[in-house]
């Protein structure tokens, strides 16, 4: 459901509130559990997603026994509320959920190896958590990623807040890139030159699984558009034409003072909460584009409909804060973090995939892949302390760093002026260097990785282990 009127909002949030007020129970491999329990079943799909052909075998979700017809679905939760829900995996290979952003229990967070065992083809796992914050998430497996991740696996989670103020619409964009072919078949998912670079990039674009889709909207109203990078590699630079828009929340976190949208970078992993102010006439376009690159395009289209309700963006108000906690910088460790490039050898085999190549490391160490003996944490972090990342981009290329589990604060960097909300992504650009305030207020081991997917899986992933 990508569009929401105000009215189908309020009665959507009721419903799924009742849908998923379930106990937070715990974690279970058997099918046998409490039958009340929703299923998400992984799936293969065939699925019209180029203009010439039909793709075979996509991987997408869908809830229940029904059928993955397109897009995984939009999960809604409550702050605040228990949300549970049965992985079932139909595909022919193991996978997990990861919970892409939410601060959740480490039994939850879905890396095989590290948090929970593989969910083999044909078996199930039961999550269950209690999100602790508000805003727009993602989901996706944390096995055989890039093959996982590139054909489908890629799902909006959207975590409301009764507090917030209710807009005029909703839009939900999931952004990611395909690799297709002629007739739409799927191409090899990575080339080793460009993933020893910058990544290697899809041949097909779409938003919400369609090229340059239309969305009608109330004219004059105010509409928020939540959207996610879900792609494997594709650094987005959103712009807006048509019509002015704020930023009112980055990676789920809101800003203290809403700021207008002119332009702005967003990587793999990261969010981004815009309210559209749409045009007084009716059938006046508004275009999202990507303007990063040689090759500007299109993302999505919004149309203006009805009579003006004559809104002003001067009516829009910050959204409450998530409770995050804030390092205590006069007590804080200091843990420097170097991004690198390594010399290549091949990885340890793993159940869930290997490219056959190591490109990246992090402090001079690439990560192995999901082995039962993965390298040894980053550092050992102490429940409730506060600790300062000393990040640094030794090579030319961007690196969007995601932290599992926790959040962070970008104290200072050498490369941008603007300092956003606390986050779990930062878009490392190259030769930056940055300092990231947090807390270890979260007990487990918690990985950090670069979430171009093909660095992630030839060596620039790591974990801290909080006790």
């Amino acid at each position: 459901m990508p569009i929401l009127t105000r009215r189908t909002l309020l009665k959507g949030s009721a419903a799924t509130a009742t849908a998923f007020a379930v106990g937070a129970g715990f974690a279970a491999r058997a099918p046998n559990a409490a039958a009340s329990v929703p299923v998400l079943k992984a799936q293969f799909a065939d699925i019209r997603i180029a203009a010439d052909g039909i793709t075979p075998k996509v991987m997408s979700y869908a809830r229940g026994d029904t059928a993955a017809t397109g897009m995984p679905p939009v999960l809604r939760m409550t702050r605040g509320q228990p949300f549970s829900t049965r992985l079932l995996n139909a595909l022919d290979e193991p996978t997990t959920v990861h919970w892409h952003g939410l601060r959740i229990p480490n039994a939850m967070d879905g890396v095989p190896e590290l948090t929970q065992p593989y969910v083999y083809p044909g078996d199930s796992f039961d999550y269950a958590f209690t999100p602790p914050d508000a805003g727009t998430f993602w989901y996706h497996p944390h096995c055989n990623t890039l093959t996982q991740m590139g054909h489908g696996l890629t799902g909006m989670i959207v975590v409301e807040n009764p507090d917030d103020p209710v807009f005029d619409a909703e839009i939900v964009l999931n952004l990611r890139d395909w690799r297709l072919g002629a007739g739409g078949a799927f191409i090899a998912p990575f080339k080793p030159r460009d993933a020893a670079r910058g990544g290697t990039y899809g041949t097909v674009r779409t938003a919400n699984w369609q090229q340059e889709p239309r969305y009608d909207a109330p004219a004059g109203g105010l509409v928020r558009v939540r959207i996610a990078a879900t792609d494997v590699t594709r650094i987005y630079t959103l712009a807006l034409d048509g019509s002015p828009a704020t930023i009112i929340a980055l990676d789920a976190n809101p800003l203290d003072t809403p700021i207008p949208l002119d332009r702005l970078d967003l990587s793999p992993g990261q969010r981004v909460d815009l309210v559209i102010r749409m045009p007084d006439s009716e059938g006046a376009a508004v275009t999202l584009r990507n303007v990063r690159g040689s090759t500007p395009f299109t993302i999505a289209t919004f149309r203006a409909t009805g009579t003006s309700l004559k809104r002003a963006l001067g009516d829009v108000r910050p959204l409450p804060p998530n409770p995050l906690a804030e390092a205590d910088l006069s007590k804080a460790t200091r843990i420097p973090l170097d991004f690198t490039a390594t010399a290549e050898h091949a990885p340890a085999p793993s159940l869930c995939g290997t490219l056959g190549y190591t490109f990246w490391a992090i402090n001079k160490v690439p990560w192995p892949g999901d082995t039962p003996d993965p390298v040894a944490p980053l550092a050992d972090l102490k429940l409730g302390k506060s600790y300062v990342l000393q990040v640094a981009n030794r090579t030319p290329h961007a690196h969007p760093i995601h932290l599992h589990g926790m959040s962070f604060r970008i104290l200072n960097s050498n490369k941008r002026t603007f300092l956003p909300p606390p986050t779990d992504t930062i878009l490392l650009l190259p030769d930056e260097r940055a300092e990231l305030g947090l807390v270890a207020d979260n007990i487990g081991d918690w990985v950090l990785h670069c979430h171009i997917i093909e660095h992630q899986k030839t060596g620039m992933t790591g974990y801290f282990r909080t006790v």
